[in-house]
């Protein structure tokens, strides 16, 4: 198949997991074209399957802010015609289900018709695209689309609950590529962040406010008051300055470590003991997914689809959004015995398999040609 992807190519989760499954729709044969602003971040090898179309803004004084929609609805026309695809398989509702919607529409004034595929991420559902401001696109924008998946069965149920939703959603659980997340020997790193043998934790988001970044600090100052331990804080966002004032209030800055966004995030979960994600929502958890694969638990929030990927009692513990007492106390417990420790980094590792992409990718595929077929049936 030849198919179309309109993702962000940020660094977070929907266009991670957009660039993620086109390259590894790539590597079984599928051609793969990737339209934005920019190229993915992780898009960073060559594959003689995988194609990256920049959409360019018009920068002219009428505007006050690049009309990026339009730009980008008339790449995606583009695209379509001349690379003749078969399918558009659109991440995260805002705006790119309604520009693939409107681009439906010019092609087929070209005598060219596609299906398209809107994959929903969670933040698109729950917290912008509710915004009444965009509620009415989205809403028939998802009515629109030709299939409509929704990574957790917890984000389905949420469109449901907030949009007049007509359609079927399909839950299709992000994936983990085994290949690059895995424990892996980093003793050496290990040593350098804990050279006298101090427990690792690890938290890595977009420290924005809805992640409750304040209370991964306040977990670990109430564990590292009972074990020796250090903090490594991956990501960057707007709550970094307050986080890292909240590290000297506590006098911890010796133990936590702020390392920004990084490439390599599975070299620093191949040296954690614990994993920490209290998010307020969380519409699956991908970031607490790959630290699973790296054989590290999880202590987490119970909110959003973070029940459906952390087991509480198997793979670490679910505590109430905000209860950040118990959260420490659950990671002490985990910390404080070894033999416990080790049996939740199986339990993890096991948990994770069943998201691997060679599952996953299958039904990503068979749901492709479902819609197709549907589509040409019905003739639209």
């Amino acid at each position: 198949m030849k198919i179309g992807i309109l993702c962000y190519p940020t660094y977070g989760g929907s266009g991670v997991v957009a660039t993620e499954l086109g390259k590894g729709l790539a590597k079984v044969g599928h051609k793969i074209h990737f339209i934005s602003y920019r190229q993915p971040a992780r898009l960073t090898h060559y594959s003689e399957n995988i194609f990256y179309h920049e959409v360019t803004n018009v920068d002219y004084p009428l505007f006050e802010f690049p009309p990026y929609d339009t730009a980008l609805t008339s790449k995606v026309v583009d695209v379509v015609k001349y690379e003749d695809l078969d399918l558009l398989h659109v991440h995260y509702a805002i705006p790119h289900a309604a520009i693939a919607y409107m681009a439906k529409q010019i092609l087929l004034t070209n005598g060219k018709s596609i299906p398209i595929i809107t994959t929903l991420h969670g933040t698109d559902i729950t917290l912008v695209g509710n915004n009444r401001t965009f509620s009415p696109v989205v809403e028939f924008s998802i009515n629109h689309s030709d299939g409509v998946t929704a990574v957790s069965e917890s984000l389905a149920h949420d469109t449901y609950e907030n949009f007049n939703i007509h359609v079927p959603i399909k839950v299709i659980y992000n994936f983990i590529d085994f290949d690059r997340f895995k424990k892996l020997n980093k003793d050496h790193f290990r040593k350098a962040i804990a050279p006298n043998g101090e427990k690792i934790l690890i938290h890595t988001s977009n420290f924005r406010k809805v992640k409750r970044v304040d209370e991964v600090i306040r977990i670990f100052a109430s564990v590292h008051k009972v074990i020796p331990s250090k903090l490594l804080m991956i990501g960057d966002g707007p709550e970094r300055q307050n986080l890292e004032e909240l590290c000297r209030e506590l006098h911890l800055c010796d133990h936590v470590r702020f390392l920004g966004k990084q490439d390599a995030i599975e070299e620093i979960l191949a040296i954690g003991d614990l994993f920490l994600i209290p998010s307020a929502s969380e519409s699956f958890g991908l970031s607490a997914l790959e630290a699973m694969a790296c054989e590290v638990p999880v202590i987490s929030s119970n909110i959003g689809g973070l029940p459906e990927v952390n087991i509480d009692g198997v793979t670490g513990y679910l505590c109430e959004v905000g209860d950040h007492e118990t959260m420490a106390l659950r990671a002490i417990e985990i910390l404080s015995d070894e033999n416990r420790l080790s049996t939740f980094r199986k339990n993890s590792l096991n948990q994770a398999k069943k998201f691997d992409i060679s599952v996953i990718l299958p039904e990503y595929e068979n749901y492709y040609m479902e819609v197709i077929s549907n589509f040409k049936k019905t003739g639209n």
